[in-house]
């Protein structure tokens, strides 16, 4: 007789090599409204506990939902991004099951006729682009939040804040195209670059804004019927989900090889014990007693609201990375970089409209910037060098009026004070040695300093012609012209 496997040991690489994993994952993402789906209490977060809530979300009797229009607009946004088919009518439905969180005993949610279907988001991983599928993306409303005080047992109580009930959720399903954990991390970060472009979630998952679920089985590699799915819950950050999904696939392979089933169940992933842990046995979808909700009107979609929804719609990050190489001449890798965020991206091209070329713009935000903004734990809306002070700073050097050692000692006053390059350079006394007198006087006076290292030179040692540059440069404080400084020094050092 087959059994059961909770936990398994450590599985061999050869033998997890056999195996192949097969996950889908749904994501549920807060749209950004100011009321709630159905209500018009306000779905901000942090306030007291129970203070925006109303008959309509609390579920009393005789309360009757309103669909919320911006809730609509934003959900059919993050699908389109996501280029999926928006249904013309679609329709919201009650997911009926009994949990202290859910007031009225049912969520309002969509089944058969979700608001998008059949769309697809593309991931980097391992140097490749691959394409995933979505299945669907349907609206629903938030549970409300359970908090458990106290310990021991025997001392702990249970609270209900009813203010996330009722908050507009969309939930995104993947198909089952991912292989490994490393590909599940790369689609949930370029879905939530997206969201957060789009302006449809601000996707912060410490506040719950952003959650996931994964689906997981495994395979012997080579097959094409999937193995049991495990659902596997509580992922609440990015690097929690691959380390969930490294364990229950390491777990079910060496349930397998030592005989056992898996068995089809939701399980929590325990952060502390880094491990998997069965949480109940997974229920079927018509075990919810899906039915429409007779209190809510089907969602009609026409033409001209799906245009205007279009028409709001930003630049999307893979479009913006190819305009960056396209336009700007900076590297793949620097676009990405750039792009990564909607508030980087629109600092390096109000750099570059403030008169940057594109390449310095790219070299100077991707290094001294954002090193600085990391260590100052600064966003880039709170950067003191402004995307103007910044041209302006590579204007100067580009124009020869600064050295390039000399414009990252102004940048870091700038951030540090705010002032512009030219405010800095004129307080400091940073500006360029161009005086081709004044710096041939300080040549000649270290090669009168240094005989030995002329002989050196003069006897066909090149290499310590970088010394006396280095100390040309060390007495101007690094602010004479380079170029004047090679050509001045190799005159004086080819005399005889």
């Amino acid at each position: 007789m087959a059994k059961t496997t909770e936990e398994a040991g450590r599985v061999a690489p050869e033998v997890m090599a056999r195996y192949e994993a097969v996950i889908g994952l749904e994501v549920h993402a807060q749209l950004l409204t100011e009321t709630k789906a159905f209500c018009a209490c306000s779905r901000r977060f942090g306030d007291a506990p129970n203070s925006n809530t109303c008959p309509v979300c609390l579920g009393l009797p005789g309360a009757l939902p309103v669909l919320n229009r911006k809730a609509l607009e934003l959900a059919m946004r993050a699908a389109l991004a996501l280029h999926c088919s928006v249904q013309e009518r679609s329709r919201f439905a009650r997911k009926n099951y009994f949990y202290p969180d859910l007031p009225k005993g049912y969520q309002i949610s969509q089944y058969e006729l979700p608001l998008a279907t059949e769309g697809w988001l593309e991931i980097e991983h391992g140097g490749a682009t691959k394409r995933i599928g979505i299945t669907r993306v349907h609206m629903e409303e938030d549970a409300a939040k359970n908090i458990h005080e106290g310990f021991p047992e025997s001392d702990r109580y249970s609270y209900i804040d009813f203010n996330r009930g009722g908050v507009p959720l969309i939930e995104i399903v993947s198909e089952p195209d991912l292989r490994a954990p490393a590909e599940a991390h790369a689609y949930l970060t370029a879905l939530k670059q997206i969201l957060l472009y789009t302006e449809v979630s601000d996707c912060n998952m410490e506040e719950g804004s952003l959650r996931c679920d994964a689906n997981v089985s495994v395979r012997a590699r080579g097959a094409e019927k999937f193995g049991t799915k495990v659902e596997v819950k509580n992922l609440n950050s990015f690097r929690f989900l691959q380390r969930a999904l490294e364990h229950e696939i390491e777990r079910q392979i060496g349930a397998i090889e030592a005989g056992g089933v898996i068995a089809q169940e939701t399980r929590l992933y325990n952060v502390a014990a880094g491990r998997t842990e069965s949480m109940r046995s997974k229920e079927f979808a018509h075990d919810y007693r899906y039915f429409p909700d007779p209190d809510l009107l089907p969602v009609v979609v026409d033409a001209a609201m799906q245009k205007r929804v279009l028409e709001s719609m930003p630049e999307l990050p893979e479009a913006k990375r190819g305009r960056f190489i396209r336009d700007c001449g900076i590297t793949p890798y620097d676009a990405g970089v750039l792009a990564a965020t909607r508030g980087l991206a629109d600092y390096f091209e109000s750099v570059v409209r403030a008169g940057a070329p594109g390449k310095a713009a790219a070299n100077w935000i991707s290094t001294e910037l954002l090193g600085r903004l990391n260590e100052s734990g600064k966003e880039i809306a709170d950067s003191p060098v402004t995307p103007e002070g910044l041209a302006g700073l590579i204007g100067k050097m580009e124009a020869g009026e600064i050295t390039g050692s000399t414009g990252k000692k102004v940048f870091a006053r700038m951030f540090e004070t705010g002032k512009s390059a030219a405010d800095v350079i004129a307080a400091e006394g940073y500006s360029q040695i161009s005086d081709t007198g004044e710096i041939e006087r300080i040549a000649r006076a270290i090669v009168a300093k240094n005989p030995e290292n002329v002989a050196k030179y003069r006897g066909g040692n090149e290499g310590v012609f970088k010394f006396f540059v280095g100390q040309v440069m060390r007495e101007t404080r690094g602010q004479a012209n380079p170029q004047a400084v090679n050509e001045i020094l190799k005159r004086i050092l080819g005399e005889s």
